[in-house]
């Protein structure tokens, strides 16, 4: 019966809510290092990007049973991670700045290249990160989510709670921006 094909998400997420344990370990090991990545590039601080992953895998786990495959298995997790993060905002009231040591954790991204190579990277990364933290919340969130989790509009729209055209639109200005940001040395 298995053919090599690998498990769909939404079929390991049926699987797991029939009481296998080892879908659930597959689900996550597929999605924690992105919904990770993609928490910490909202929040800009390890320890509450810590804390917010557990909270979204822990309403996950909670929320199991009432999962209906109506969406991919990953808009409904980025949908749950939206929310969540939607609510540590409205708590705390505030976006607090990138952290200071952001530079240095880009820095620790392994590169066997030559010196002047992971320099030319990291100043890379560096200006792209202060670029997407200077895009205002909506708009990297979106960028985010197309170009680092591969979603769809239509999924992004289904996690954000926005139309198709708005997605679009924010990601557009974004590129937009990001592009300006990026092609110019002397701004």
């Amino acid at each position: 019966m298995d053919d090599g094909a690998p498990t769909s998400d939404e079929q390991l997420m049926l699987d797991w809510v029939a009481g296998d344990g080892a879908a659930f370990e597959q689900l996550y090991g597929r999605h924690r290092t992105r919904l990770y990545r993609y928490l910490l590039r909202q929040v800009r601080d390890g320890a509450l990007a810590d804390e917010l992953f557990q909270d979204v895998w822990q309403k996950v786990i909670i929320a199991r049973t009432s999962w209906v495959p109506e969406a991919a298995f990953a808009t409904w997790l980025y949908r749950i991670a939206h929310n969540r993060l939607g609510d540590h905002w409205r708590a705390s009231k505030y976006r607090p700045p990138a952290p200071e040591d952001a530079d240095e954790r880009a820095a620790r991204i392994p590169d066997p290249d030559t010196p002047e190579r992971r320099l030319s990277e990291f100043e890379q990364r560096r200006r792209l990160q202060l670029a997407l933290d200077a895009l205002p919340p909506e708009q990297r969130e979106v960028v985010v989510l197309r170009l680092e989790q591969e979603l769809t509009l239509e999924e992004i729209g289904a996690i954000t709670g926005a139309g198709r055209e708005t997605v679009k639109s924010r990601l557009r200005y974004a590129m937009d921006k990001l592009r300006a940001g990026l092609g110019s040395d002397d701004a």
